[in-house]
């Protein structure tokens, strides 16, 4: 019997209360969309870079925090994680970075920062602004690891390797002050439930604290909508297909480790397939109920 700890129940005991992450678009890019490595995003991802739909970049970092901790203030809640959410967050020069995150952190419900990024966008510079940040604040860094396979990592686009995310995750965690949690996609080209299982027990070698799964989704626009129009990709049709691979991954994963995300979500008018991913909730429930 697998016993998950999702990141509810995890904060709820760290902080006393319910935490809720507040997205933020700090106007980062990306080095496959500057032309450093490539144009057009990584082959999953859409012009968005993953941003919610309600965030407006124009608004600005603050602005942006302060709505969104309006609004979920209705449902109760006081107590929040600024997110940097959209693109690669780590991609910028340190005074940069810097100035960024200190706005983040500035009001005074905010507990944490968590900050989304590629493997091959950590280096020592940010890694030791990380660690300043979380001598004071609780500091969370989501790595966009994808998978423990070079060959799926080259099929997505990804233009990083998997030595790239191993070296980061160690980084990272050389001081013990920040949380390293893995964004993995199941379903990628490819890849066998075996390939799967053993992105987890990789992940789980390398000590990740937590970690957010996806399924593989098509949204407009992007190369893989290309691919899965001409049949040459397949993503699981229904939620109870994902929700079988997801519990053998989740099974070969470390018990310590922390579950942030059971599945994709995309509630776009851009989304091609599964047209399950349009809720929010149902591979969850699914793959909870299986444990």
């Amino acid at each position: 019997m697998v016993n998950i700890c999702t990141v509810g129940q995890y904060w709820k005991e760290k902080f006393g209360e319910k935490v809720y992450r507040v997205g933020i678009d700090g106007g980062f890019t990306c080095p496959t969309r500057d032309g450093t490595k490539g144009r057009g995003g990584c082959y999953f991802c859409d012009e968005e870079g993953s941003r919610a739909s309600h965030i407006r970049l124009s608004d600005g970092i603050e602005k942006q925090i302060e709505s969104g901790i309006c609004k979920l203030k209705k449902r109760g809640l006081n107590c929040f994680i600024s997110y940097f959410q959209s693109y690669t967050s780590t991609y910028a020069s340190v005074d940069i970075l810097r100035e960024k995150y200190i706005m983040a952190l500035s009001h005074p419900d905010v507990v944490g920062i968590s900050v989304s990024t590629r493997p091959d966008c950590i280096n020592k510079e940010n890694v030791n602004l990380l660690n300043e940040i979380a001598d004071e604040h609780y500091t969370i860094v989501e790595l966009g690891i994808q998978s423990a396979h070079q060959k799926s990592l080259d099929l997505a686009g990804r233009k990083h390797t998997v030595s790239d995310s191993e070296e980061a995750v160690l980084m990272l965690k050389q001081s013990g002050k920040i949380e390293v949690i893995a964004h993995v996609i199941l379903g990628l080209p490819g890849e066998t439930d075996d390939d799967m299982v053993e992105t987890a027990r990789v992940i789980s070698k390398w000590k990740v604290d937590g970690v957010k799964l996806h399924h593989l989704y098509i949204v407009e626009g992007t190369p893989f909508s290309k691919f899965f129009l001409n049949k040459d990709i397949k993503v699981y049709k229904n939620p109870e297909d994902y929700a079988e691979i997801a519990k053998k991954f989740i099974r070969n994963l470390s018990d310590n480790i922390i579950i942030h995300r059971f599945s994709g979500y995309a509630n776009s008018n851009r989304l091609i397939a599964p047209e399950w991913t349009r809720d929010r909730h149902i591979a969850r429930n699914l793959i909870l109920e299986m444990f």
